[in-house]
């Protein structure tokens, strides 16, 4: 993947601009590094582009094409999978919106391309911005999401929508009660990719993915920002993807990112808590200097509810050996250590590693920033400092040629907003699995939870009785397990056959989770909707029948008894008569009755 950086002198910009294709030119690059793939193809610009992309940009009002957009748009065009990196603002909204216009039909009325998003707010604003660049061309777009009703989503889905943007939550809602199918889809892009493929939507997003056609789908990712873990995933949906990455600095996507908060040394428990909500890491080492520091770490992590432990040079023999067997059986998510303690120690898919505070020498950061990125897995270091240890990281970075990234410091309101999407989307999942019974129970405090937040403008302590309930939600799913072990094959995989093996479009291979087409694919294709249609209906009726068998159980254990206590009526009845008539009867010789001879 070939890195330049584009020209940051006016006499070689404005050489650059006239080089580039006649009519308006393309947008300047100064002072911008752009990371292109192997197959680079040229950029365009506004009149370049089909006809009728170019009376959308005119409907919109654009003068002109964003550097992001001259760039990505061959590779959209062309259909090719592709990764898109490039800063909040900078117009990949429109970026992945125009380029749809020639590829979706008007005249086929049924949802062709699907948008990701992690919130609704994002998902009402692309559809806005889609609204104005198809204005006019038939193609018609939806907004799926939660905390609103399903009618008027339901109603713009059966008149034939061609674009859906929505929240995976829904998205998966409308799937389930079949008012959504995506079997003409041609185009899926993840908005936000970075908190797309994060572990609370993760689960939601393999689901979805086993709906989709086995079939070659264009398929776009675009983000700020590439952890390495969404590298890693993006592989699941994705068909030999490509990287297109434009930054203010040069922009190098490496196995391990090293990353830096400043803090101050008082909020540095604030800091870590913050980190671990936004970056939702699937497992981490947060490394401290001293014992005193792990020991007191370890309690703020537990006292916030995450799976957390620590080793230092003072604890027993046995406690150090209950702490490696946790981790043995993948049953601790953080583990507080000192360098001394965790030595030796192996946590295989170590996705993150915290510097609670640098080290005391330059070798340590190596060996601390080792334990993850191993074998080719990604992974991501972020150091917590102050002003003087920023200058320690510093000479540290320099002595080993390691380039730092500065990461700012998430706000409550940021850590609000993420922890609040994902616990949304992990009860959204939760109600999509509940039993018919389940749901009759939840059913029952449906008007107190309106109550309660009718009452939550107004009475401080209604809201925070639910602020409760959902704290209690999100600490139950931080016991719960992250992302699933790769080496066991996911739902989605074992519905297709296996996980998706290296193969270049329409081959052998299979894409995500879902395998290609030929030899009896299509009787797959076939079975995998059955199968989904027999689970359905058969939730149906095990919901039917489980209220018939209660009320056939319950009629006829009434009927049994009553029946019972008319034959123990009827037996005391006849004891009484035969004892009346046994004081009567004649005997026999032995003594007993002629009645009973």
């Amino acid at each position: 993947m070939p890195e330049h950086q584009l020209p940051t002198d006016p006499d070689t910009a404005s050489a650059t601009a006239k080089d580039a294709p006649s009519g308006v030119a393309a947008a300047p690059l100064e002072g911008i590094s752009v990371s292109e793939p192997e197959d680079a193809l040229p950029r365009v610009t506004l009149a370049d582009l089909p006809q009728a992309m170019h009376e959308a940009c005119a409907r919109a009002g654009w003068q002109g094409l964003m550097p992001v957009q001259s760039l990505a748009f061959p590779y959209l065009l062309e259909g090719r999978d592709i990764m898109v990196q490039s800063r909040t603002g900078s117009g990949k909204t429109g970026c992945y919106l125009l380029p749809m216009l020639p590829r979706l039909s008007a005249d086929l009325k049924a949802p062709q391309a699907l948008v990701l998003a992690p919130t609704r707010e994002l998902a009402v604003q692309v559809e806005r911005e889609a609204a104005t660049l198809f204005a006019g061309t038939g193609i018609v777009t939806v907004a799926v999401y939660g905390g609103v009703g399903y009618k008027k989503q339901m109603d713009a889905l059966r008149d034939g929508a061609q674009l859906i943007v929505g929240t995976p939550g829904r998205v998966l809602d409308h799937l389930l009660r079949r008012t959504l199918d995506l079997k003409d889809l041609r185009e899926l892009v993840f908005d936000e990719a970075d908190r797309m493929l994060s572990i609370g939507f993760y689960p939601d997003m393999k689901e979805i993915q086993r709906y989709l056609p086995r079939r070659p789908i264009h398929t776009c990712l675009f983000s700020a920002t590439y952890p390495p873990h969404v590298l890693k995933l993006a592989g699941e949906f994705m068909s030999a993807p490509a990287m297109l990455s434009l930054s203010q600095k040069e922009v190098h996507v490496a196995e391990v990112q090293h990353l830096f908060c400043e803090v101050k040394p008082m909020d540095k428990d604030r800091a870590l808590v913050r980190l671990l909500e936004t970056e939702n890491p699937a497992s981490a080492i947060i490394f401290c200097n001293t014992k005193s520091n792990v020991h007191y770490v370890t309690g703020v992590l537990q006292g916030f509810g995450y799976s957390a432990d620590e080793l230092s040079a003072d604890l027993s023999q046995s406690r150090r050996e209950a702490v490696l067997e946790k981790i043995r059986q993948g049953k601790l998510q953080y583990l507080v250590a000192t360098d001394v303690a965790a030595r030796g120690i192996d946590i295989p898919e170590l996705s993150h590693v915290f510097l609670y505070e640098p080290p005391e020498d330059h070798e340590s950061y190596i060996h601390r920033a080792g334990r993850t990125g191993r074998a080719g897995a990604a992974g991501t270091v972020i150091s917590l400092v102050d002003v003087m240890q920023r200058m320690e990281l510093d000479r540290i970075a320099k002595h080993y040629k390691i380039g730092l990234i500065p990461l700012p410091l998430p706000t409550d309101e940021d850590v609000a907003r993420v922890a609040g999407a994902r616990l949304t989307a992990i009860l959204e999942g939760r109600f999509r699995n509940l039993t018919g019974l389940e749901r009759m129970r939840v059913a029952r405090y449906t008007q107190l939870a309106r109550d309660l937040a009718a009452e939550g403008g107004d009475d401080e302590d209604s809201a925070l009785l639910l602020a409760m309930l959902l704290d209690a939600a999100h600490q139950e799913s931080l016991r719960e397990n992250r992302f699933p072990d790769p080496s066991s094959p996911s739902p989605a995989a074992g519905q297709s056959g296996g996980s998706r093996q290296g193969s270049g479009r329409g081959g052998s291979g299979s894409r995500g989770g879902r395998s290609s087409r030929g030899g009896n694919g299509g009787n797959s294709d076939r079975s995998e909707r059955s199968d989904r249609n027999e689970r359905s209906d058969r939730s149906e009726r095990n919901d039917r029948s489980d209220r018939s068998e209660r009320s056939e159980t319950a009629s006829g254990e009434n009927a049994e008894a009553r029946s019972g206590r008319r034959r123990r009526s009827s037996r005391r009845r006849d004891g009484e008569q035969g004892r009346d008539a046994g004081d009567t009867a004649p005997r026999n010789e032995q003594g007993k009755t002629d009645s009973a001879e």
